[in-house]
């Protein structure tokens, strides 16, 4: 699996693949973070057309054209904010990842950059997020051979640190 999921330090809005997921919140029509970034990059044209997409409901996904970014695409997710993990957290981080999978799939997408979605002002814990978000993405890849490598986008060191483990589990485990 290893070959498939790789885990980087660097700048989701100059990842050079088929899509890119953006931790959006549920307008979609841009906020701080990474969702700001990725719309300072793909240029005025994205929020144009975020706002045709009449928002997202948190754990579904949906997808526009990259406009300026290297990525063809932008998979839109809203992650959930986490409230202690008893109010279906962990099941809508998965979904999140799982539903952009999938749009990539339909579009024929074969390369995909994930951010580390809702571990930022959703406060989602990195070491419950990093894992269900490697579980999540080697799931659909066991599954979905279209799809020939997923790259998880890592911030800074302590979160690459967290997905490091993650994967490094996931394979002992597998």
């Amino acid at each position: 699996m290893k070959t498939r999921i790789e885990i980087v330090q660097g700048d989701i809005t100059k990842q050079n693949v088929d899509a890119i997921a953006n931790a959006a919140n549920t307008t979609l029509l841009g906020g701080g973070g990474v969702d700001g970034a990725i719309h300072r990059a793909a240029g005025p044209e994205l929020l144009d057309e975020c706002r045709t997409l009449h928002g997202c409901r948190t754990g579904e996904a949906k997808l526009t054209k990259g406009y300026r970014l290297p990525a063809k695409y932008v998979l839109h997710t809203p992650g959930p904010v986490w409230h202690g993990g008893r109010n279906g957290e962990a099941e809508l981080l998965k979904s999140c990842y799982v539903n952009c999978l999938r749009l990539a799939s339909e579009h024929g997408c074969k390369t995909v950059a994930f951010p580390s979605i809702s571990t930022g002002v959703y406060h989602f814990p990195l070491d419950k997020a990093s894992a269900i978000a490697i579980g999540a993405i080697a799931e659909y890849l066991e599954a979905h051979p279209e799809i020939e490598l997923v790259r998880m986008v890592c911030f800074d060191a302590r979160t690459k640190e967290y997905y490091d483990e993650a994967l490094t589990d996931w394979e002992k485990n597998a």
